[in-house]
């Protein structure tokens, strides 16, 4: 921060309907006070302190004063249930969590009885004089007021090595509870320094962040690569707030999972159905010769004279006004989290909105592999990054070493030695190959684990079992990897569906029609629900397939050891499946 520590913005967020700026001297005074307030309440080097909360300003304070502090910030997701929050304070053994908003203080009282290592509960917000409870100037001021008796804080802060615990990110697992990943001062910086080296960020730029600072994804790249390159930074009111934010604010650079241009590209065509013949032609013809240049330009081709004057018509007839739509300042977006189209990703480039799709994951810091302005290819995730390794394991999967491969998983030895072979090589998870340029492609998922378009992770194994525990169901299978939202296949318990048709439904009782009918599918709707109730909102299934029978090893449905066959299961009812996304106002 003292290298900006002249810049008057360092960062923008909206309160009471207005754009209010926070200057690097004041972050980075607030940022001291706030770390050595911490001290004062007795919080350690090596700590764990948890955030709770939206992305604000806040959240970037939290952050830094824990990394002053020496003690280790666990993120949470504010879209969390108290249960699960409880499961991450307790398994994280929390000494202190910060709050955002007095709705998610509620969630950490209501819990807080049960945890006995949890010292401190602060909130971000005035919330009355409340027993246990304390509010973040309260703790800012005991820092000011500790300032002369710290002359050495800034030194002690600086004596934090590379294998210093940073950050414990816990992240769903196959197995059903989330493992604590935990990244090292060495990881992060490594990732940050080595990824930015690849781009020109520079305190010219803006960028807007709207994706949640507990995904490493938007941590790594909206907040420490910002503050690391002297970027602006402004944050976003929410997902849906994006378009109008960036009409305000005009980014230059911004990060998103794929889910955001997709919802851009589908107004766009939207807008063209709804045209009239003469412009849906323009934009036909436009989009064809955007995406000729595009893909002679990307392959170092010389782009022949009478396609870049056609190119720069169809700039000023369609591509024009798609720029200005987005602020008309964007020259990079970055994406991940889950697979990018590459049929989008051309369409961006063609309108001058080039998009460098990544890989990585938590574990990793997570960048691993990422396309960049000067080497990119349409389709895969990019090269590896300097000083990172990638290679392809005689099965096909994909593994990884390098400094930003995470120390292990928190307090599980075992998961660790499971992840990081003896040669130091984190298996991902993933299916891939590897060209002969050297750029990777993801062909498939080795693991169980959902990724939905918005780059949710999410584990159906333990969410399926949740779903049995009703006495309506007798199966359940979960999907929804890469698509807008997860849904559930359900197979009702025939004898309990039945004894309820009789009382509530007249004719034919046999499971086959049963399914069909309304009443029935909201009857397994809510039952399912209600067996699925403490579910963060992410994971819970948006909509649910009624089957009219159960799986079976001899159709090929399950394995010999009665494992479900998820992709046979998908094929098979592909067309409803299809129907559920596309009846869906989100699908």
């Amino acid at each position: 921060m003292d290298a900006f520590g002249g810049r008057p913005v360092a960062l923008r967020s909206k309160f009471e309907g207005r754009w209010v700026d926070l200057g690097y001297r004041e972050l980075a005074d607030r940022v001291r006070d706030l770390s050595l307030g911490l001290i004062e309440l007795g919080v350690s080097p090596g700590d764990r302190v948890a955030i709770l909360s939206e992305n604000r300003p806040e959240w970037a304070i939290a952050d830094y004063a824990c990394l002053a502090a020496r003690c280790a910030s666990v993120p949470i997701y504010p879209t969390l249930p108290s249960k699960q929050i409880e499961y991450i304070l307790r398994d994280a053994g929390a000494a202190a969590i910060l709050v955002s908003t007095p709705a998610q203080v509620e969630k950490v009282l209501a819990i807080r009885q049960r945890l006995p290592a949890l010292r401190h509960v602060i909130a971000f917000e005035p919330t009355g004089a409340r027993a246990g409870l304390l509010e973040l100037e309260e703790v800012m001021t005991r820092g000011k007021d500790a300032r002369d008796r710290n002359p050495d804080w800034r030194a002690k802060a600086l004596t934090t090595s590379p294998d210093d615990l940073a950050t414990v990110i816990y992240t769903s697992g196959t197995t059903g509870d989330p493992k604590g990943v935990m990244l090292t001062h060495g990881n992060v910086t490594s990732n940050v320094t080595t990824a930015m080296a690849l781009f020109d960020f520079s305190p010219r730029d803006e960028c807007l962040s709207f994706l949640p600072l507990s995904h490493i994804f938007e941590r790594m790249f909206g907040h420490y690569s910002m503050f690391h390159s002297g970027v602006i930074i402004n944050y976003a009111q929410g997902f849906d707030a994006v378009p109008a934010d960036m009409q305000a604010r005009r980014p230059t650079v911004m990060a998103s999972v794929p889910r955001l241009y997709e919802k851009i590209f589908e107004r766009v065509l939207e807008s063209v159905r709804t045209s009239s013949a003469p412009q849906r032609y323009i934009f036909a013809w436009s989009r064809r010769v955007g995406e000729a240049w595009a893909d002679m330009t990307i392959s170092g081709k010389r782009v022949p004279a009478g396609l870049r004057l056609r190119r720069a018509l169809a700039d000023r007839l369609v591509f024009a006004k798609l720029r200005a739509r987005t602020g008309g300042r964007i020259r990079l977006f970055i994406s991940g989290g889950a697979p990018l189209s590459p049929e989008i990703a051309r369409f961006f480039y063609a309108a001058g909105l080039p998009i460098a799709e990544g890989y990585g994951l938590t574990e990793t810091s997570p960048v691993m592999a990422v396309n960049t302005p000067d080497h990119l290819r349409f389709g895969t995730v990019g090269r590896a990054i300097p000083g990172v390794e990638i290679r392809i394991a005689p099965d096909g999967e994909i593994i990884t070493r390098g400094p930003n491969v995470m120390a292990g998983y928190y307090n599980r030895p075992e998961a660790t030695a499971d992840a990081i072979d003896a040669e130091g090589w984190f298996h991902t998870g993933d299916i891939g190959m590897i060209d002969a340029d050297g750029y990777l492609r993801i062909t498939d998922r080795k693991k169980d684990l959902i990724v939905t378009a918005g780059g949710k992770n999410i584990a159906p194994q333990p969410i399926e079992n949740l779903a049995k525990s009703s006495p309506f169901v007798s199966n359940a299978v979960m999907l929804g990897d890469r698509r807008p939202f997860p849904i559930m296949l359900l197979v009702p318990e025939q004898k309990v569906l039945e004894a309820w048709a009789a009382r509530h439904v007249s004719g034919d009782p046999r499971l086959e029609r049963l399914v069909t009918l309304p009443e029935v599918q909201n009857k397994m709707e809510r039952e399912a629900r209600k067996a699925l109730r403490d579910l963060a909102q992410f994971e819970m299934p948006k909509k649910f397939l009624l089957l009219p029978r159960d799986f079976s090893v001899d159709a090929g449905e399950l394995t010999p050891t009665l494992k479900v066959r998820r992709r046979i299961v998908e094929e098979r009812h592909r067309a409803a499946i299809e129907s559920l996304y596309s009846d869906h106002p989100g699908g």
